[in-house]
């Protein structure tokens, strides 16, 4: 039971929190656009759930939805004049947008400026008082009732993980998501065959910042604690480098990304002094000598074509021109 110590749940609460940032930037990537506004979307997710909890004592599961939906109508009042932008363009107004908004909270007197919001509600105490409301102050299976806790709070956020692979996954395959891909691959010929082009781009822009708060409102009660410093510009390109160096050419990527990324830290803190050179030589490495990530399709492919050993004469004859 030592390996579900609260420290390494709360490493793995993270994986999930960092896995659904993940998808929020591969949304928008999917229809083609290079947002690096995650980070602000998410300090509005994060904030809105805090103000809420601290200042009008909503219960959390009312904020957290709460923090998402903020964080998504930012990106309706953005998207509309950010999306005329394309490729870098878009990218730099993104990121300036995440600037403004953390100087923004940074000013705010309801969001306590530099100072932070501490004493957030946090999911963990949530639970615990749930399960003393049921009799169970001594814990469950060999379990006291911290770890309890905090294992539920793993169950929760990686539930809401599922439900948003699996949204992501059944839209990849829907009309809608065929219309993402049309966009991404060439948005002048997509609007030839009838596609909304600026229908399809909002919608991708919007459910990333909607997944991008969500995020932030569970981080907030995850944590107790944010501050402005906590959304600025390197948690942008730790957002970034989830989907890069997982791949971006499949939601798998990012989850890998975000999990590997999510872990490194923690196994290089015996070399505190010297893990980040070694982390930023890692990710330099990963980019001179796989640029297109972990995961790609050719190597799904490879992987499936080994689970049907039949497949490969099949693939090797249709290669061949023997079969049509």
């Amino acid at each position: 039971m030592d390996l579900l110590n609260v420290y390494h749940l709360q490493i793995i609460t993270f994986m999930a929190v960092n896995s659904i940032l993940a998808l929020s930037f591969y949304l928008p990537l999917s229809a083609g656009q290079l947002s690096l506004g995650c980070a602000g979307f998410m300090s509005i997710g994060a904030y809105t759930a805090a103000i809420l909890s601290l200042h009008y004592g909503m219960p959390v599961f009312t904020t957290i939805p709460a923090g998402a939906a903020a964080a998504a109508l930012a990106g309706v009042l953005l998207g509309f004049p950010a999306l005329r932008l394309t490729g870098v363009y878009l990218a730099i107004a993104t990121l300036g947008f995440g600037e403004v908004v953390r100087v923004l909270f940074l000013n705010l007197k309801i969001t306590n400026g530099a100072l932070g919001m501490p004493e957030i509600p946090n999911l963990n105490d949530y639970f615990s008082a749930l399960y003393r409301s049921w009799g169970l102050q001594g814990g469950l299976a060999g379990l006291d009732l911290p770890r309890l806790a905090a294992l539920t709070t793993v169950v929760f956020c990686y539930f809401v993980l599922a439900a948003c692979v699996a949204f992501v996954l059944r839209q990849e395959n829907s009309r809608t998501g065929r219309a993402m891909a049309a966009v991404k691959a060439d948005e002048v010929a997509s609007g030839v065959m009838g596609i909304g082009a600026t229908y399809i781009k909002m919608l991708a822009f919007v459910q990333g910042a909607f997944l991008a708060g969500l995020a932030g409102a569970i981080s907030a009660h995850v944590t107790n604690f944010i501050a402005p410093g906590d959304f600025n510009y390197h948690r942008a390109v730790n957002i970034l480098l989830f989907v890069v160096l997982g791949g971006s050419e499949l939601v798998w990527g990012g989850l890998l990304g975000a999990a590997v990324l999510s872990v490194l830290p923690e196994f290089l803190r015996f070399m505190q002094d010297f893990r980040w050179i070694i982390f930023g030589a890692l990710l330099a490495a990963m980019m001179v000598f796989r640029p297109q990530g972990l995961i790609d399709r050719q190597l799904l492919c490879r992987f499936s074509l080994r689970k049907k050993p039949g497949m490969d004469g099949m693939d090797a004859r249709s290669s061949s021109g023997e079969v049509d």
